[in-house]
């Protein structure tokens, strides 16, 4: 049974999972995106947004503790110095996971994580996207403007039938 066992083992020793997510937070600090299986990145996510809240706060303690975790001074660096700028303003929430399929040798469904203030084009599909009242409120306002346009293109649709029975 597995009562209180809260987090996902992955089937790996202690040291191989710590070495594992701290490898792997390494390189989603560094490139931002990485791809792996759905359950390694819902633990990473687990792994990695406790260290990007400390680093908001740049002490010498929470650099200290950040790399205890990471083992990997360029990416405390970095993590500390571009990141905690862009999500300093965010209360949480600094990972996407967006499901991609199959792996094809043994249907291991598969996913990227990657830190949500850096993918341009998810924000463009986000400033795109609506709540539903704001698009009642622009229905609203467009709907005056929606009867003259649909007058205008069948002035000439009935000037052409007119023509057609003429001859």
């Amino acid at each position: 049974m597995r009562h209180n066992k809260k987090f996902n083992h992955l089937s790996r020793t202690a040291s191989h999972r710590a070495a594992m997510l701290s490898n792997m937070a390494v390189a989603l600090i560094k490139h931002k995106r990485i791809t792996t299986t759905v359950a390694k990145a819902k633990a990473l996510k687990k792994y990695v947004e406790p260290l990007i809240t400390k680093s908001k706060e740049d002490t010498t303690n929470h650099r200290r503790v950040v790399f205890s975790y990471l083992q990997d001074k360029q990416a405390v660096t970095e993590l500390f110095k571009e990141i905690s700028q862009k999500v300093a303003d965010r209360p949480g929430g600094y990972t996407r996971i967006i499901k991609t399929g199959y792996r094809k040798d043994d249907a291991a469904p598969m996913c990227f994580i990657e830190l949500v203030d850096y993918d341009e084009n998810m924000e463009k599909v986000q400033k795109k996207t609506r709540t539903r009242r704001s698009r009642k409120a622009a229905a609203a306002t467009e709907a005056p403007a929606a009867p003259a346009e649909a007058t205008a293109p069948e002035a000439p649709a009935e000037e052409a039938v007119a023509e057609e029975t003429a001859e």
